[in-house]
């Protein structure tokens, strides 16, 4: 969030914005802030969401009674479903999440900020080719627009990968891309999946924790792709989504991190199960061990004339009437659990010497 509301206090000739969900008011405050410094500030609001479309026509007038300049998106396509910023036409803010309290502080989700003058101009064209309602040509391959070129150049992307593939996706479901994916897998290329998928076979785990908002993937720890996309037919072909590839070692060691931690917390559960399952098969072993031995033990000592001395000693000393036969069948039974419980004690502590040298 400081990002960004930096970013627009920043800018000094122009601000873009693609605004499927708002909620912010850090953000509408930067907005009008930058107009008042004379920034020219253009937002182009989705024509729709769900459950959300009063609230896009409320931020309209707000914007309009503060100067901004508003346009809407075309209802030609099911949904405009993409994020992003554009500052002086220098830098471009590439976002998985919307400008919401929901995605900001309880998803997970990623964002993109890069000055790469090709991303930068693809991101311009695309703004105002929807703000013109004009037809949008693809001019780079990293540069990811849905239903123009997201397809091929996430297949390329996903064809590619040579070792492994670190997926968020929230559901993926297209079978051409999930036949892809199957094939990787089965190329030996790792596949791990956050989110859900629609095929048995890939490894998926729910995300815990957070809520999952981001579409993203990494290839073979190099490069990444961010977007708003999901590996679903209708977000590949019938709707407004955008996304970026790129290479930046430092971003994606970064998120590799982010990965394999929630990742690790994600499989706490059945992570947990299975230590516990091991601890038990440690404690439990030596345990069953110590005790056939102490029984072993036991068997093969006589304590029958240590029990007769004692039967005969508690005879003489008790009233008239003990039956002398009784007291040593009593006195024989517990000199046996005696012996079995020293010999399993000193069994157990045996075993584990073993068991800790080993």
């Amino acid at each position: 969030m400081d990002r960004l509301v930096k970013g627009i206090r920043k800018a000094k000739k122009s601000v873009e914005i693609l605004i499927f969900r708002f909620d912010r008011p850090e953000i509408e405050h930067a907005l009008a802030d930058a107009v008042e410094r004379g920034v020219f500030v253009h937002a182009l609001i989705a024509f729709t969401n769900r459950g959300g479309e009063a609230n896009l026509r409320k931020l309209e007038k707000r914007f309009l009674a503060e100067g901004i300049t508003v346009a809407r998106t075309a209802g030609d396509l099911v949904r405009y479903h993409g994020k992003m910023i554009v500052l002086d036409r220098k830098e471009l803010y590439l976002l998985a999440f919307n400008f919401t309290y929901l995605d900001i502080d309880h998803c997970r989700s990623f964002g993109l900020m890069t000055r790469n003058p090709s991303l930068v101009a693809e991101g311009v064209k695309l703004f105002e080719a929807d703000t013109k309602r004009q037809v949008y040509s693809a001019g780079s391959n990293r540069f990811l627009v849905s239903p123009v070129n997201a397809r091929s150049q996430l297949a390329r992307f996903i064809k590619n990968a040579k070792r492994e593939l670190l997926v968020y996706d929230p559901q993926i479901s297209d079978r051409a891309m999930l036949r892809l994916l199957l094939e990787r897998q089965d190329a030996g290329v790792k596949l791990r999946f956050l989110g859900s998928a629609a095929e048995k076979r890939l490894q998926a785990n729910e995300l815990k924790r957070l809520r999952l908002h981001t579409r993203t993937i990494i290839r073979d720890r190099k490069d990444a792709f961010i977007g708003s996309q999901s590996l679903r037919q209708v977000e590949l072909d019938a709707r407004r989504e955008i996304g970026v590839i790129f290479r930046d070692a430092s971003a994606v060691k970064d998120m590799v991190h982010t990965f394999e931690e929630d990742w690790a917390a994600s499989s706490s559960d059945e992570l947990k199960a299975e230590d516990r399952e091991r601890e038990d098969t440690r404690e439990t072993r030596p345990r069953k061990v110590a005790k056939r031995i102490a029984k072993s033990v036991t068997r093969k000592i006589s304590v029958t004339p240590v029990t007769k001395k004692i039967a005969k000693a508690i005879t003489k000393t008790a009233e008239n009437g003990a039956n002398g036969r009784k007291v040593q069948k009593a006195a024989e039974a517990f000199a046996k659990d005696v012996v079995e419980n020293t010999v399993l004690d000193a069994a157990k502590e045996a075993v584990k010497a073993v068991s800790d040298a080993g």
